[in-house]
């Protein structure tokens, strides 16, 4: 299965970026794309065989779904793995790079948006998460 990887680098220490990255109470803050788009709720058990779900919908409410799946690996501070509602695999490294934190993740591509487009999204959704972090 084709992969798409997208990374950043938050400015920031590891304990505040894994607790961002992991909490729903902050999650709902930078889980989305673009602006017109929010996560008005989300979930998280963050532990192996155990699931998270993410509401993801337009602020018009025209339409919205659920980002879900289940942790194959947990390792706090460092790595997180799971497979999405649809089987994909995705993984999020977690590196401390002298004062930052390189957030490297990797997703198995699905066939209704183009690769551009998966690629944009994504990306668009961690440089959110890094704009969250380091404002907050």
């Amino acid at each position: 299965m084709k992969t798409i990887t997208v990374a950043t680098k938050v400015n920031g220490g590891i304990d505040k970026i894994w607790e961002c990255w992991t909490n729903p109470e902050h999650i709902v803050n930078w889980n989305f794309a673009i602006p017109e788009w929010h996560c008005p709720k989300a979930s998280n058990d963050l532990e192996v065989g155990k699931s998270f779900n993410y509401r993801m919908e337009a602020k018009d409410g025209s339409m919205g779904f659920d980002y879900e799946g289940t942790y194959t690996k947990m390792e706090p501070r460092s790595s997180i793995a799971y497979v999405l509602e649809d089987g994909r695999k995705v993984s999020i490294n977690f590196t401390k790079v002298g004062d930052t934190v390189s957030i490297v993740e990797t997703f198995e591509v699905e066939d209704i948006n183009t690769l551009e487009q998966q690629q944009q999204g994504w990306q668009a959704i961690l440089d959110n998460f890094k704009k969250y972090v380091e404002s907050n």
